[in-house]
Order: C-alpha cells, then structure tokens, then sequence
C-alpha cells in the first residue's frame, strides 16, 4: 500500500509527517484491502485543512475533508471520518454475501409446515 503525504501552502516538520503517515497506516486496521491513501495538507490563515482520500479495491474511494487547529487535530478528525466509512463499506460487503436475491419467491421449509388449529 502507498501513503503519500502532500502540503498545498506552508510546511510540515518531520515529527508532524511522521504522526500523519502513522495515522494513516492505522486505517488498515479497518479495511484491509486499501490500494493507496493521499494526505493533502493546507494551511490557511488560521486553521489547517487536511484531505484523506483513499482508494481500496474494485475502484471504491473514501473521501473526507477537516479542519483544526494543527495538522494533527485536523487529520484526527478526518482519520475519524474515513474509519466510519470503511466501517460500512466493510459491514456492506460482509453483509451482501449472506442475502437472498430478491427474485428467489421459494418457500423456506420453516414456512411449509404450518401449526394446527385448536378444535
């Protein structure tokens, strides 16, 4: 999997690229078929703005965008938001297989044999 960590305006020191790459290696722990993450880092006036887009499997990406007061509560944030959507894309997929398709009318064998009625 390849984390690229990217800044628009201003700079990031290597500690705060460290915190960030760590962060986003942690999404793994959620989905485990991730392709590829991108940070996008911005600094404006007074807040930071960070942008995690990731691309898992079968063409399926997760986007989310946050701002705070230092690149690493921004990206907490983000990093919260991409984990929920993994979490149900996961529980989607893990779930789909189970179903019944929606043309099969068949009677389960549970329905076939009704109780009798009290004479």
């Amino acid at each position: 999997m390849h984390i690229e960590i990217s800044t628009r305006h201003g700079s990031l020191g290597s500690e705060q690229q460290d915190y960030l790459h760590d962060k986003a290696e942690k999404l793994l722990k959620y989905f485990g078929r991730l392709m590829a993450i991108e940070v996008a880092v911005d600094h404006l006036k007074h807040a930071w703005q960070v942008e995690i887009l990731v691309s898992a499997e079968h063409k399926h990406d997760f986007v989310a965008t946050e701002e705070g007061p230092t690149p690493e509560a921004a990206m907490d944030r983000c990093v919260h938001k991409i984990e929920q959507q993994l979490r149900r894309y996961k529980e989607k997929v893990q779930n789909h297989k189970g179903d019944v398709t929606h043309g099969d009318l068949s009677p389960r064998s549970s329905d076939l044999s009704e109780p009798s009625e009290p004479s």
